[in-house]
């Protein structure tokens, strides 16, 4: 499958963006390397892939390279909801960043950019050389690697970049039918014909049974879109005895999200069975425990936190927390990441103790 967009290629216009972050960019400019790192807030690698390309800003900021997050792919009933889950997203992940945060409602950015290179998922990273062509497509933990071989001169006559783009090329041929189901959700989705999408959601989840984004998607239509909670609890049943038969944790982990997170209104679910199904997957996860590194471990702690707090076992559910903290706290030495998911985690604690939490010499405000 030929790529419209690929290394050599001119970079498409920016002119689509808007700026939630940074000062107003038209044109990339000649003589500047861009990054530009495509993110979704409905991606959960997406948050820290977008921290660590800002990282990258602080070190190459004074030798000509410019990075910029760019959302192109919003899921939103309208532009200024888009607009505002992006903003808070954009401060939950990066909230003293320094780089351009752009935004894209009307599709051009996603269209030439994306689907121009064959790229049907985020994060995805783009670096612009000097002379304003594309020197590299592709996953934004590369970029570290690549970038001071932009810089040099000598990336792109490189046998390197020609197998790297080779080989990217060869993966979405691969993906093809994934792909192509991905783009009729997506065309379904964008005109609100939520019966389609959840059609082909549904034929998805038979081609490809492992795909746990699409039992996500499949929970999230008939909850979410179409407000049918009967259906839904029955998807949401099935994904989680699939979650239980696998004993997966990320699949225990994307039910328990499902079944307790703050996406939908609850009140439609039969409230015994949910708690039922939320004790189980919480003690499956907790069995799990003696397999799993210290960070893992913390994510387990908070995940079924949500759970105990809100069956009314605050208690347990703040002690969880503090466990998360303290694993945290106490690991390898704290990244950007790490300080953001602390800051998450005192957050939560305040929630749960309802007053300013003190940890680690911070004190937290409870929520207003």
């Amino acid at each position: 499958m030929a790529s419209g967009l690929g290394i050599g290629s001119p970079a498409p216009s920016i002119k689509a963006l808007d700026w939630l972050r940074g000062d107003p960019l038209s044109n990339l400019q000649l003589g500047t390397i861009y990054v530009l790192a495509f993110s979704s807030t409905t991606c959960g690698v997406c948050g820290p892939a977008l921290s660590y390309v800002a990282q990258l800003q602080e070190k190459y900021s004074d030798m000509g390279v410019e990075l910029i997050g760019v959302a192109a792919n919003e899921e939103a009933a309208t532009a200024d909801e888009a607009l505002a889950q992006m903003d808070a997203w954009v401060t939950k992940w990066l909230p003293n960043t320094k780089i351009r945060i752009g935004f894209d409602y009307s599709g051009e950015m996603a269209k030439h950019w994306l689907q121009a290179s064959l790229t049907f998922h985020v994060p995805e990273a783009f670096i612009v050389d000097r002379d304003g062509s594309i020197a590299f497509i592709g996953d934004p933990d590369l970029v570290e690697d690549v970038l001071p071989k932009v810089m040099n001169g000598s990336w792109r006559a490189s046998a390197e970049a020609k197998n790297a783009e080779i080989e990217r090329i060869a993966e979405v041929d691969i993906d093809a039918p994934a792909n192509a189901l991905r783009r009729r959700i997506r065309a379904a989705t964008e005109i609100e014909d939520w019966k389609t999408a959840l059609s082909a959601i549904e034929e998805g989840i038979k081609l490809f049974p492992d795909r746990i984004s699409l039992r996500q998607s499949h929970v999230s239509m008939l909850m979410g879109e179409m407000r049918d909670m009967e259906a839904g609890w029955i998807a949401l049943e099935q994904f989680a005895r699939d979650a239980i038969e696998r004993n997966s944790e990320d699949w225990l982990f994307a039910v328990m999200q499902e079944l307790f997170g703050p996406h939908y209104d609850y009140s439609g679910l039969p409230l015994a069975e949910r708690f039922s199904m939320g004790k189980e997957l919480s003690e499956r996860i907790l069995r799990l425990l003696p397999q799993q590194n210290a960070l893992s471990r913390a994510e387990s702690y908070e995940t079924i936190a949500f759970y105990y707090h809100e069956s009314g076992d605050n208690g347990l559910a703040v002690g969880l927390i503090e466990l998360a903290l303290n694993l945290v706290d106490g690991g390898p030495p704290l990244d950007e990441d790490k300080q953001e998911w602390l800051a998450h985690l005192r957050r939560v604690l305040a929630e749960y103790k309802g007053e300013g939490a003190f940890y680690g010499g911070i004190c937290m405000p409870p929520p207003k």
